[in-house]
């Protein structure tokens, strides 16, 4: 089971005597285990669950030590959780007898196992997979990202927070989750008495000064205002920012432009285009504007535009980054005549 669905009901899903929860994303691991915890303590008192819990390391866990765990009554009655953490050392070395327990469990204790590798086509897999439950807990990316997003952010903190937020948001923070529940904590407290975080909010509480001004010069840019656009770059190098980080900010408007630019191309209206290329919606007008005013050729030609412009940062050229971005500008404005 992947772990966005589990998440979304997590009472509704039976442990049984063993839960597994594998995958890269530790913070998605921990979030699922406490989301276990839940479940198998949901009728007992915090206190009662402190006692009742044995969390163990998978390096220094041993086998007798965690059966032993799991076969200890309670004192306080009721479900007794014991979890092994960096579980993959664990489980190669216990294999079998971890089998062997699957055959006669304790009948009143969960064996949680937090590991990054699950080998499903084990016996010990298949095994939990007849009585037990398997979560897995990979990165999310994508679409699949951003729906976590907007769902979390609803249920954690009682705000919506739209797809073009939440991509924004992506693209500032990265995709280290963690990192960014921190940022919707913070964003969610910004934002109140409203009940909804915007993309302005993002674009300020997020991406500070060195944001705002990255996205003034795409404005500028866009609207053909080529010497405010130099004007905010000028400002954006003296201020320490690097020549990748602004590239990546040309690159993040200029893309979904040239994206909604092969959408039109086969017959969908531009507005419709740029919506499903992920454009702002307040800039949905000016960007249309845009791509009228540069015409087709030269909307076609953005993407190989773009790459040339990463090709020739990453050491393709030996022209000073300075001017590299400069010529770009140029070029992304529709200034140069067409090739």
């Amino acid at each position: 089971m992947n772990v966005t669905a589990f998440l979304k009901s997590p009472q509704q899903q039976a442990t049984g005597p063993m839960v597994v929860l594998h995958g890269a994303n530790r913070y998605l691991r921990q979030t699922a285990f406490e989301a276990v915890c839940a479940n198998v303590f949901r009728q007992t008192d915090d206190a009662d669950t402190e006692f009742s819990t044995t969390r163990l390391t998978g390096k220094d866990a041993e086998l007798k030590t965690v059966l032993d765990e799991l076969r200890t009554v309670s004192m306080w009655g009721g479900q007794r959780l014991v979890a092994v953490d960096d579980a993959d050392e664990f489980v190669t070395k216990n294999r079998a007898g971890l089998e062997k327990y699957l055959e006669h469990p304790a009948k009143a204790a969960v064996l949680v196992l937090l590991l990054k590798t699950w080998r499903k086509n084990t016996r010990l897999a298949k095994r939990l997979a007849k009585i037990g439950l398997d979560v897995e807990c990979k990165d999310l990316s994508g679409r699949e990202l951003v729906r976590w997003l907007a769902g979390s952010c609803q249920e954690q903190h009682g705000c919506r927070l739209p797809q073009d937020a939440a991509r924004l948001l992506i693209e500032l923070s990265g995709t280290e989750l963690g990192s960014l529940e921190q940022e919707l904590e913070k964003l969610a407290a910004y934002v109140l008495p409203r009940k909804q975080i915007d993309s302005d909010d993002v674009r300020l509480l997020v991406g500070g000064w060195k944001a705002e001004t990255t996205f003034a010069m795409t404005g500028a840019v866009r609207d053909g205002d080529l010497g405010a656009a130099v004007e905010h770059l000028d400002k954006l190098l003296a201020a320490g920012e690097a020549p990748q980080r602004i590239l990546g900010g040309l690159n993040f408007v200029f893309r979904r432009l040239a994206k909604a630019t092969e959408a039109a191309r086969s017959g969908i209206p531009l507005r419709a285009a740029l919506k499903q290329a992920g454009v702002f919606p307040n800039e949905i007008d000016s960007s249309s504007r845009y791509l009228r005013r540069i015409g087709r050729p030269r909307a076609e030609k953005l993407f190989r535009i773009l790459l040339t412009a990463d090709e020739q940062m990453k050491g393709g050229s030996r022209i000073a980054e300075q001017l590299q971005l400069e010529s770009l500008l140029v070029q992304l404005s529709g200034r140069l005549p067409d090739e």
